[in-house]
Formats: structure tokens, C-alpha cells, sequence
């Protein structure tokens, strides 16, 4: 049985070692955890010694295929949790972050595999990040930022990058969510902010970080 924070630990290294670091330096960790690279240290050896990451002292870390396997069902508890309390529960897509992270650490496997079939098996979670299946499968979907589109390009409104409230409330605000299709109508040259029509209405724009942070499928 491992604890929560060693659950959190495996999650983070898993989060950071998926945007495109085969190796996680305790730092990254540290920030990631909010808390002191000594003592990610000490929790580093604790899973070493249970053989769930690989470590060695200032080479990083990596997750062994145990610690992979046991990150991806917290990620796929916290995602299908987070459609439950939006589909279900009608709870905003920016106020389940928090209630989902106490739910992820469940341990039966039963009541998950239930609640996945009780929500009709989804692919993605309210903020279009794909939901392992019961293997740890993710179903792939090729999303670019808006901020890679060209002038004319568009698509639809797939994910986000940036799970803040603040952010998710704006695009909530703004109606950039999930499902709504988005055409890129010109790149202004001076700082590189986006004018963007939204479902061939509605013709605003939005700075170069904003469009970084929104997922489109094309």
C-alpha cells in the first residue's frame, strides 16, 4: 500500500516526464510539490527502495514500469472523477481540479471500473485530456495549440493546457470551451496575439499565452 504523497510524487514524475523528459530532475519535482528539494529527496529513496522509480543522485529519475503503471491509474481515478462531478454532479470544469485529487486516491478497483462503465466508458475528461483505459490505454488525438494555427486555420475546441481556475474561468467567460470551433483570423505582428472568430460568429482576440494554452483538433 503507498501512501497519498507517494501517490502525488508518482503522478508528478509521470506529468513531468511526459512532456518530453525521459529524466526528472529533483528540482522540477520540488516545484512541482511545492515543497524543498531535500525533501524530495527523501521520498525519492523511499520509492527507489520500493522499486516504483529509477534514481540515481544528479542524474534524475524515471518511473519503473510499476511506478508508470500505479501513475497512470491515479491519472485515469482523477480524470474519470472529474467527468463524474461535471456530467453527473453539474459541477463547472474549473472547480473540480481539487475534489478530484482526494477522489483519485480510492483504492477499489471495482468502484472505478464501475464508474467507468456507469459513465458510458468516456475518452476524455472535462478539460479534453484523454481518460486511460483499464489497461492504462490512452486514446491519442493529435491537438495542436491555437497558436500554431495559421491565418484561416481552425478547428475545434478539444483541450487545454493550463488547468488554473482563473484560466478556465476566462475561457468559460469567453465561450472558448470544449466543442466550439475557433478560426484563426489574423496573427497581429507586434506581440503575436491572435484574432480569432468563434463558431463563424462572434470575432475577438486573444494574447499569444491564451492561444498557446487551447487545444484544437483541425
Amino acid at each position: 500500500m503507498n501512501s497519498y504523497t507517494e501517490e502525488n510524487y508518482l503522478k508528478a514524475i509521470y506529468h513531468l516526464s511526459i512532456n518530453g523528459n525521459e529524466s526528472v530532475s529533483t528540482n522540477s519535482i520540488a516545484a512541482v510539490m511545492n515543497t524543498k528539494a531535500a525533501s524530495v529527496t527523501d521520498m525519492l529513496k523511499k520509492l527507489f527502495e520500493k522499486k516504483l522509480i529509477n534514481y540515481a543522485r544528479y542524474q534524475g529519475v524515471s518511473l519503473t514500469d510499476e511506478g508508470k503503471t500505479i501513475a497512470v491509474s491515479i491519472v485515469r481515478k482523477h480524470r474519470l472523477w472529474e467527468f463524474f462531478l461535471v456530467e453527473k454532479l453539474q459541477f463547472k470544469w474549473d472547480e473540480v481540479h481539487d475534489v478530484a485529487e482526494e477522489l483519485e486516491h480510492i483504492t477499489s478497483a471495482e468502484l472505478v471500473d464501475r464508474l467507468d462503465k456507469f459513465l458510458g466508458f468516456p475518452k476524455y475528461d472535462p478539460h479534453g485530456d484523454p481518460i486511460p483505459d483499464v489497461n492504462g490505454r490512452f486514446n491519442t488525438n493529435e491537438l495542436k495549440p491555437i497558436s500554431e494555427l495559421l491565418v484561416n486555420g481552425g478547428g475545434i475546441i478539444m483541450g487545454v493546457r493550463e488547468h488554473m481556475p482563473q484560466f478556465l474561468q476566462y475561457l468559460e467567460k469567453m465561450k472558448l470551451t470544449i466543442g466550439n470551433h475557433i478560426k484563426v483570423i489574423e496573427v497581429v505582428e507586434y506581440d503575436q496575439s491572435v484574432i480569432i472568430q468563434l463558431n463563424t460568429e462572434d470575432t475577438f482576440g486573444i494574447s499569444r499565452d491564451v492561444a498557446k494554452n487551447i487545444l484544437v483538433r483541425i
